[in-house]
């Protein structure tokens, strides 16, 4: 605490300017917010819905796990490239200003999704395509590492200081309305072209809306003030010179207690509402426009549940939301998942609606409290930093090991245990955490 009391300054609550802020400004932030985040996450609906058609166009014919295990696999080595990614969009997040920083990664993003609309099948240019492949989903990883972060930072210091979880919620449902609106895409694709034309080409379609989603993002946020309190750093010239070193050097303990907090969220968000489609249809025998279905009805319920886990959140307290959602996976995740083999659609949909709820727990408050745990000077790198590691080790790889894990086990149920071991660990890091909710943004 001493160490940054000589850094602190003399505005101690930072949380309270945003009561003057218009409430048309408001809006533009919160609009700002979601669609960059909703860019990010429709290319990775997409890619995960559409991994059964992906693995046949990139790789060499072979079996159907292998090939699925190669295409998830790619996946999963675009996360790795994502703390790096937190610790370069942080550093400028928290040194030029959280405008900038969500300006360029929404850009790069979206040229990098229409790039892969672009990319040569495995049949026309044999293993360069692969290759290539990975190339721009690790530019993908790269950009992507700022969006999450940059964007619950952005809400939280904008927002009303009792309302800071109901404006982060913004973040998780755009993720998932992107998430949706990939699921109805690939719904619709699947559905009205034929195997063959969706090998040959309509794989391609949904990467090329990205252009001009991103850039009507990048101008929407390009036209936006910074926030206030980052602007009242700068006006004190109290700006970090060096945030990531000064994230590791002062906020260790926190880093570590965000980086578990936000371990559930890593696994349930990628098992749950981007491999769901996957397992329903590669494992359990579902059709894809049926698993398509039950998850976009599962997704479109998370939506509509995340608002009111965030104002949950102010009134009720981070911990004690977060607390919640850990126990409820500890002890409904494995009998969810033994109702699912054998069930008909409509279980399998009450199912999933009822997992999506309990993640919505976890994923309602989570932007505002890991944004609460740290100061300003180094707010878009503690949260950038311990979420996209979280999403790195174990995020981007759950597709990949809950496969794994079933081709090795033999049992359907084994993804379930992996989400309740992430569920104990990161119940156990919220309780050693101190409640955020209902205290100012403070800087020391």
């Amino acid at each position: 605490m001493a160490a940054m009391s000589q850094h602190a300054p003399t505005v101690s609550d930072p949380g309270a300017a945003p009561t003057a802020v218009d409430r048309g400004v408001r809006r533009r932030v919160v609009a700002a917010s979601f669609i960059g985040n909703f860019v990010e996450w429709f290319d990775y609906a997409v890619y995960g819905y559409l991994a059964a058609t992906i693995s046949t166009v990139f790789f060499p014919e072979t079996d159907r796990t292998t090939g699925l295990l190669l295409t998830f696999a790619v996946f999963a080595i675009s996360f790795f490239v994502r703390p790096v990614g937190g610790l370069v969009w942080g550093h400028i997040g928290d040194k030029v200003g959280r405008r900038s920083a969500l300006s360029y990664s929404i850009l790069i993003m979206s040229i990098a999704t229409f790039a892969i609309a672009l990319l040569p099948t495995y049949a026309a240019v044999g293993l360069l395509s692969p290759v290539l492949l990975l190339v721009v989903r690790v530019v993908q990883g790269f950009s992507a590492s700022g969006e999450y972060a940059g964007a619950s930072s952005f809400l939280v210091e904008y927002a009303p200081a009792r309302r800071r979880g109901l404006y982060a919620a913004v973040v998780p449902a755009s993720t998932a309305a992107g998430l949706l609106f990939g699921s109805l895409l690939a719904a619709l694709l699947t559905g009205v072209l034929s195997d063959a034309q969706m090998h040959s080409w309509g794989w391609r379609l949904p990467f090329l809306l990205a252009a001009p989603m991103g850039l009507i993002g990048r101008y929407i946020r390009y036209r936006l003030e910074d926030t206030p309190t980052f602007r009242a750093l700068e006006d004190q010239a109290d700006v970090a010179r060096a945030p990531v070193f000064e994230m590791f050097r002062t906020h260790r303990r926190p880093l570590v207690l965000a980086l578990g907090a936000a371990l559930l969220n890593a696994v349930a968000f990628y098992v749950l509402l981007s491999y769901m489609p996957t397992y329903l249809s590669e494992e359990l025998g579902f059709g894809d426009t049926e698993s398509f279905l039950a998850t976009t009805i599962a997704l479109a319920t998370y939506i509509g549940f995340i608002f009111l886990t965030g104002m949950a959140s102010d009134r009720f307290g981070r911990r004690s939301v977060l607390l919640t959602a850990s126990a409820l996976f500890v002890f409904f995740t494995v009998p969810a998942f033994l109702l699912l083999d054998g069930a008909g659609f409509l279980v399998v949909v009450l199912i999933q609606v009822l997992l999506g709820g309990m993640l919505t727990l976890n994923d309602g408050t989570l932007p505002s409290f890991l944004a609460e745990m740290f100061p300003t000077r180094i707010r878009y790198s503690g949260f950038a930093v311990s979420f996209n590691l979280a999403n790195a080790v174990f995020g981007g790889t759950a597709p990949f090991v809950a496969t794994l894990l079933i081709s090795q086990t033999g049992s359907t149920v084994a993804p379930a245990w992996y989400l309740v071991a992430a569920a104990a660990v990161s119940a156990g890091a919220v309780l050693m955490s101190r409640e955020t909710a209902r205290t100012p943004l403070r800087e020391s």
